[in-house]
């Protein structure tokens, strides 16, 4: 049975008869760009709460030919660190309007990253985000393919590309922070477990280590660093070996918190006082880490907002492009920064 009032279905054209505005003020509004003054942004969005207005999302798409809607290439959500990166993307796309499209790979051969662009162009997407982290030369394609996709893309976690547009954790400055921090607690025997050295933002955080460590003419011998895998079971693994070949260490700086667990772990069976005897810092800030015993000092790189920043930009350049403005391709950094906690302090 159909109601015999039924509620009228609130449009763009009434939103902007209330507001005292045209329909293409309201749409600049709603799709949040700059070139509006306050006043009026105030005025519209004031009215579109009043009325409860919501867009047509297939509307919008046929007026504007968009589709709005991002491809987002993923990999390893076993991972902590892009599944964090993911809550951030997702955040900001409903904010801004935009729907997900997500593809996981792990092989990246050249004929399965062509598969997963293909499949993301065929659904009309109005953008890429390339989550999958730069991993030896898993980024090989991107002289070949890139030039040929007709969206714009964007980067995360790779090493800057002149013309690519990329944002990062600055893991290199994150390591410098952990060192720097180590040697202001008095410690003179820093040692080092990298996350697996194929990924750049492993080998940038052992930079890190490595400079700042030599700026001060202090050793940082490949015998003073072992390599995990970012498990904790590998931490506890990587800590054994680098307490054998540099059994005078009384700091080591870990590549993420996971490793740092397993760190603390070995520590406690074998009677390794931390702080007193051996000072440890991990990187990341996983949630956890202000419970673990002792509470872990780490570094702090705020993956939420590596996403969120990820898909302003992106946004910003299909703007640009629908707008037929040239896009300047951009490297952008995030900086991490270092939380205190009970595992380190001065001697």
């Amino acid at each position: 049975m159909i109601p015999s009032e039924r509620r009228k279905r609130i449009t763009i054209k009434d939103v902007a008869q209330a507001a005292g505005v045209s329909t293409q003020t309201v749409s600049r509004v709603m799709n949040k760009f700059s070139y509006v003054s306050e006043e009026t942004r105030q005025r519209v969005e004031a009215v579109v709460e009043e009325l409860n207005y919501r867009p047509s999302t297939l509307a919008r798409s046929l007026s504007q030919q968009r589709s709005y809607t991002l491809g987002v290439v993923t990999f390893g959500l076993k991972y902590i660190g892009p599944s964090r990166t993911l809550n951030g993307i997702a955040d900001k796309a409903d904010e801004l309007g935009y729907m997900l499209l997500m593809k996981e790979i792990d092989n990246f051969d050249t004929n399965r990253i062509d598969d997963v662009i293909d499949s993301l162009l065929a659904r009309q997407v109005d953008g890429i985000l390339w989550v999958a982290p730069e991993i030896g030369e898993n980024h090989n394609w991107l002289d070949e393919r890139l030039g040929k996709i007709p969206v714009p893309v964007l980067f995360l976690a790779m090493e800057p590309r002149s013309g690519i547009s990329s944002v990062a954790t600055d893991n290199y400055q994150g390591g410098v922070l952990a060192v720097q921090h180590l040697l202001d607690c008095g410690r003179k025997n820093i040692g080092h477990i990298s996350g697996p050295l194929a990924w750049w933002e492993a080998d940038e955080r052992k930079r890190g280590w490595r400079e700042t460590l030599l700026k001060m003419a202090m050793d940082a011998s490949d015998q003073h660093c072992t390599e995990g895998n970012w498990s904790s079971a590998s931490g506890d693994q990587a800590f054994i070996q680098l307490l054998e070949a540099f059994p005078q260490m009384d700091a080591v700086f870990v590549a993420n918190d996971q490793m740092a667990l397993g760190v603390l772990r070995e520590a406690h069976r074998r009677n390794i006082s931390i702080p007193d005897q051996l000072a440890v810092i991990g990187f990341d800030n996983i949630p956890e880490s202000a419970y673990f015993y002792p509470a872990l000092t780490t570094i702090s790189q705020d993956l939420q907002m590596l996403g969120e920043q990820a898909v302003q930009s992106i946004v910003e350049m299909i703007q640009a492009r629908q707008g037929n403005q040239s896009v300047i391709a951009q490297s952008r950094f995030i900086q991490p920064t270092l939380i205190v906690r009970e595992s380190t302090k001065r001697v």
